[in-house]
């Protein structure tokens, strides 16, 4: 299973005239993957919503669309993300219940249309996810993205690839120095070397990144490959590119030495990381700030990936450069 990074889709929800854009958009999405009729119908009800909620409950929020691939068929994701009041899931899902006097079969509903659904709220705000996949071939993997360019820009400086072959995973995140088209270029010069041979070693991957970006402006490289079957984590990177692993009851960062892959950097040196099978992996380009801790959300940790992953992208981006958060919850995800 070779997944290139792709960008969210991003829809401001402030006004219910935006309302039905994003259904189009939705639905047009969820044609593009080849989802059938019925199943392009639950994203766009799931769509809608979601993006009916956030102006009820919050008054305005975001709806992130992304296409993502099961483990064995494609499907598209919805994220609802906002600022409000929050509220109390448990409650919120029962058919009935409503804090602003409506029918209060949101949620519920939801969670009837949706093949996943996941969801956090605190006194910051709330996401909601709802993944769709054609109907008896969902196997969900435990993977989050949110991938965004600057504001104003078409094109996005931060470019990943991840791999999964039964037991092994493999997972670059590259962000092309600065931003715009050369960023870009260059963090996809780094992405296709990397997806020739994933699973070569560190050292190896880095060199074939170094020669494919040689002739672009370059940028910072994170690579991480995990072993199910032997529960350890490699790691190397080259960069100011954040990674942390998150396991009961402790968060430490990796460590990623100086330099520029494309232009100089002295060496490569990858760490080993035993033992951690069943751990969280987060890897965050320098749009997101770092200092960051899931200890101030209780629960969050437990949440699914792509929930942490937007929890982190809408507290932490910093709001000048591109921004890609990837949260990986580190278990076999092909078979």
């Amino acid at each position: 299973m070779s997944l290139p990074g792709t960008v969210n889709e991003v829809l401001p929800i402030e006004e219910a005239s935006q309302l039905g854009y994003a259904r189009r958009v939705a639905q047009r999405l969820a044609e593009s993957v080849g989802l059938d009729e019925t199943a392009a119908g639950r994203v766009a009800l799931v769509t809608m919503e979601l993006g009916t909620n956030l102006l009820k409950h919050a008054d305005a929020g975001v709806l992130y669309l992304r296409a993502v691939p099961g483990r064995d068929c494609q499907g598209v994701e919805v994220l609802a993300v906002d600022r409000g009041p929050g509220f109390d899931l448990g409650i919120c899902q029962v058919d009935g219940y409503s804090t602003r006097g409506t029918q209060g079969s949101g949620l519920g509903a939801l969670q009837r249309q949706a093949d996943v659904f996941d969801a956090y709220s605190e006194g910051r705000g709330s996401v909601v996810m709802a993944r769709v996949y054609p109907r008896g071939g969902a196997r969900d993997l435990p993977l989050g993205v949110m991938h965004q360019a600057l504001e104003g820009e078409t094109a996005c400086g931060d470019g990943w690839h991840l791999v999964a072959d039964g037991a092994r995973l493999s997972v670059v995140l590259i962000d092309g120095l600065g931003h715009g088209e050369d960023a870009e270029h260059a963090a996809r010069a780094g992405t296709r070397a990397f997806a020739q041979a994933p699973f070569d070693s560190p050292s190896m991957l880095f060199s074939e990144m170094n020669q494919a970006m040689t002739s672009t402006r370059g940028g910072a490289v994170a690579l991480a490959q995990f072993e199910a079957g032997q529960g350890r984590l490699t790691f190397a990177g080259i960069g100011n590119i954040g990674v942390t692993l998150l396991g009961p009851g402790k968060a430490r960062g990796l460590v990623s030495l100086p330099g520029i892959v494309g232009a100089q950097f002295r060496k490569v040196q990858s760490f080993d990381y035993p033992d951690i099978a069943g751990q969280l992996l987060v890897l965050f380009s320098d749009g997101l700030r770092s200092r960051w801790s899931l200890d101030d959300y209780p629960g969050l940790r437990f949440r699914h990936p792509a929930v942490i992953a937007a929890v982190l992208h809408r507290d932490f981006r910093r709001g000048r450069d591109d921004v890609t958060v990837m949260a990986i919850a580190l278990e076999a995800l092909s078979d």
